[in-house]
């Protein structure tokens, strides 16, 4: 399921934006940037957290004399999408989606491509004897993943998180599942240690299931979420022995089982999809 063409705005369009303004309003024929939309009316917004300069945001710029340098690695921060080149208009980069009817960056700390990954951690769906469970129409095996539930939005998401600057994908993917789904930042140091090695032995080899862009509740016309989701499948039920603990970012932490009927945060949907299909389950 890599990305092979760009997602469509449902999450990030219209309505009114997390904790902010009311969006400026987008027909859906004219999300394009190529759709004439003369009388178009987004509302500028950068939430004051991201103004108040944090050491994962950007700059607030509001002109286009800045240093930045777009579709590039700029020093350590990663302005490449997953997508190829997007436009830059008047110095800032432009949605590859198009019109979300807000301009800045929003809840963003980057402008541009904000980069996350999000493990999809899987185990077969066990009933009290062991045995794995299978659905009674399609007869196939239940999937489940570890799934958080955000404190932003109280939608369930997969347990990940945004690529530190000077952070490889790989291991973002493994340090966030710690943090968010097994607590692992309130551990002992035992019990980290215990944590890391299964990590490590599970984390070894992942099944990738999409690199792209997110339509997001947080993007805007300057600034979106991109993502490389990964499946690591537990075959051998060895998180069986871990407590599953909700880290700071999330309210709840818990197995989901995987179906059609599920309900997730922005496009986590169609990654959970994704891993029912590689490992052959039910969906």
């Amino acid at each position: 399921m890599i990305a092979t063409r760009l997602a469509t705005h449902a999450s990030c369009i219209n309505g009114k934006y997390l904790n902010g303004p009311q969006r400026g309003s987008v027909p859906a024929d004219k999300v394009s940037f190529e759709a004439s939309f003369p009388e178009y009316k987004p509302v500028n917004h950068t939430d004051p957290l991201v103004k108040s300069g944090p050491v994962w945001a950007d700059k607030d710029v509001t002109s286009p004399k800045h240093d930045m340098k777009f579709n590039s690695l700029d020093g350590k921060v990663n302005r490449v999408s997953h997508h190829g080149a997007y436009e830059v208009f008047a110095g800032f980069p432009m949605n590859p989606v198009g019109r979300t009817g807000i301009v800045g960056r929003g809840l963003l700390g980057k402008w541009g491509p904000n980069h996350a990954a999000d493990p999809v951690v899987t185990r077969w769906k066990r009933d009290a004897k062991g045995e794995i469970m299978k659905n009674e129409k399609t007869k196939k095996p239940i999937l489940e993943f570890v799934g958080i539930k955000r404190k932003d939005t109280l939608d369930w998401a997969i347990p990940g998180g945004m690529v530190d600057v000077g952070d490889t994908v790989s291991l973002t993917l493994k340090k966030e599942f710690g943090e968010e789904a097994l607590n692992s930042l309130e551990m002992s140091a035992e019990a980290k240690n215990n944590v890391r090695k299964t990590l490590d032995q599970l984390f070894k080899k992942g099944t990738l299931l999409y690199k792209g862009y997110v339509d997001d509740p947080r993007n805007t016309d300057n600034a979106w979420m991109e993502t490389v989701a990964v499946n690591f499948h537990d075959d051998s039920n060895a998180f069986s022995s871990f407590k599953l603990a909700a880290g700071d970012d999330a309210g709840a932490v818990s197995w989901i089982p995987i179906s059609r009927d599920i309900k997730l945060y922005a496009n986590h949907k169609n990654f959970v999809e994704a891993a029912s299909k590689v490992n052959d389950a039910h969906w």
